[in-house]
């Protein structure tokens, strides 16, 4: 018998299925209730193995959704400027985009002055989740010119806009200007991306320019830190 605690037995096992693959990155774990009932103990018992599991970044909580074994960070090369799906092809994984918001309405003073408009232009507002399998790992907020895509809809705002606005549009999207920033998640953002209210995130706030110089879009997008990890190359001048 070994001699470790009970909790810590249970841990082994779970991150043994882990490395033996029984368990996969993205994959839910068996409930409370089940692993009690697997391993014959307590409520505690169970939530100590989790709790060390989670801080040895195996495994992760998604509130209301159970446990799941924790996957790679998404990769964001600040050098590239790809979409959501783009960054995550190559990973093969099931994405989606939850709209929460999808709205016309008159641009106010900053969104006008972001998007080279005036305040009686009206501008798109949408709001969405991204998810990655069914983690919600980004909050995006964009506004884009009503006058430049009359026919953009809740539908496609469900998928890709660059596939919207590069194949159906047929416009020529040229590059993004960004910032990228360290904030304190708002009310909203922690209940959207299920995360700490305590714990700083990464807020980028980029403008998007097509190659004739007009703007497309404006937007603000909220990272679970732990869920990304953003590289650039920089190269010494000569």
């Amino acid at each position: 018998m070994s001699k470790k605690p009970i909790y810590r037995q249970i841990a082994d096992s779970l991150r043994q299925q882990v490395a033996d693959g029984e368990l996969k990155p993205g994959d839910a774990l068996p409930t409370e209730a089940l692993l009690r009932e697997q391993y014959g103990v307590s409520r505690v018992t169970v939530r100590q193995a989790l709790k060390l599991l989670t801080e040895e970044n195996v495994i992760e909580s998604l509130q209301g959704s159970g446990w799941y074994v924790k996957e790679e960070k998404v990769n964001y090369d600040i050098y590239q400027l790809t979409s959501f799906y783009e960054k995550l092809a190559d990973r093969n994984v099931e994405t989606h985009s939850d709209v929460l918001v999808f709205e016309v309405a008159k641009a106010s003073p900053a969104i006008a002055n972001a998007l080279h408009l005036t305040t009686e232009d009206k501008v798109y507002y949408v709001k969405r989740v991204r998810y990655i399998k069914q983690k919600p790992v980004t909050l995006e907020e964009t506004w884009m010119p009503l006058a430049l895509f009359p026919d953009l809809s809740y539908e496609v705002m469900q998928k890709s806009k660059y596939h919207y606005i590069e194949q159906v549009k047929k416009l020529i999207i040229d590059r993004s200007e960004q910032e990228i920033i360290p904030v304190m998640p708002t009310e909203d953002v922690v209940n959207a991306l299920g995360i700490d209210a305590q714990k700083p995130i990464l807020e980028k706030v980029s403008t998007g320019f097509l190659s004739d110089g007009t703007v497309f879009e404006f937007s603000r997008n909220f990272f679970k830190s732990e869920d990304y990890k953003f590289t650039l190359v920089a190269k010494r001048a000569r």
